[in-house]
């Protein structure tokens, strides 16, 4: 059996992306995915709520606004029921094989969302946490930070002619909330989180999300074997 300390020198490394709507989540994940993939680095994107076969059906339910009719805190077990399968059917197996998980959105879209926004007690949050994903945390978590106005308007023209999901319906307000909740969150937690201004073309984003990257978890050997 795998002493304790070869475990950890094959496990994987776990990076989330946060922000607001049309913050570049999507399209910044990928970029990292193929830099990393393109480092000979085994690479798998995923995402909150979904993920698993079974959190995606728990996702047209929550982006549908069914959660929403529910109340907050029945929405917040949704969440909660959709990251507990995400986490043990691909997170967690993921991690033990020495796969990097990138992860679009995770818990602090709960705490910000649903807690800071939606009033639910962190009591709740905290003890939904506990059974979900126990001692598991991100190595690295990634805040893309944009103006709200620039954020939405990158929703609309993502989406066309769709409807606009649950959360993109909210009011100016809740999402001005929003950014100053995630900027806190990131003051709050400097030794996991760095705060990304993504304000600009995909390109510079994207250095500025490698050199976090290579800046919190590539030690100075692991940096010559690694694409600068």
């Amino acid at each position: 059996m795998p002493s304790a300390a070869a475990k950890k020198r094959t496990a994987g490394r776990f990076i989330t992306f946060e922000g607001g709507e049309g913050s570049g989540k999507s399209t910044q994940i990928q970029l990292l995915a193929d830099r990393l993939n393109n480092s000979n680095l085994r690479t798998i994107v995923t995402r909150e709520p979904g993920g698993s076969p079974g959190a995606e059906i728990v996702r047209h339910l929550l982006l549908s606004g069914m959660g929403k009719l529910l109340g907050a805190e029945a929405e917040t077990l949704l969440f909660a029921a959709a990251r507990d399968d995400h986490v043990h059917q691909v997170i967690k197996p993921a991690l033990e094989r020495g796969v990097w998980v990138l992860c679009d959105r995770f818990t602090d879209s709960t705490q910000v969302y649903q807690g800071e926004l939606g009033n639910v007690n962190p009591d709740l949050i905290h003890a939904m946490e506990r059974v979900t994903i126990g001692n598991l945390k991100p190595d690295l978590t990634l805040i893309l930070d944009v103006p709200v106005t620039v954020g939405l308007q990158r929703a609309i023209n993502r989406r066309g002619d769709a409807v606009a999901d649950r959360f993109e319906q909210e009011s100016l307000e809740f999402h001005e909330t929003l950014r100053e909740s995630y900027s806190q969150l990131a003051a709050d937690n400097p030794a996991r989180c760095v705060l990304i201004d993504a304000n600009t073309d995909p390109d510079t984003v994207a250095a500025r999300i490698w050199e976090a990257v290579r800046e919190r978890l590539f030690s100075t050997a692991a940096n010559e074997t690694v694409r600068a």
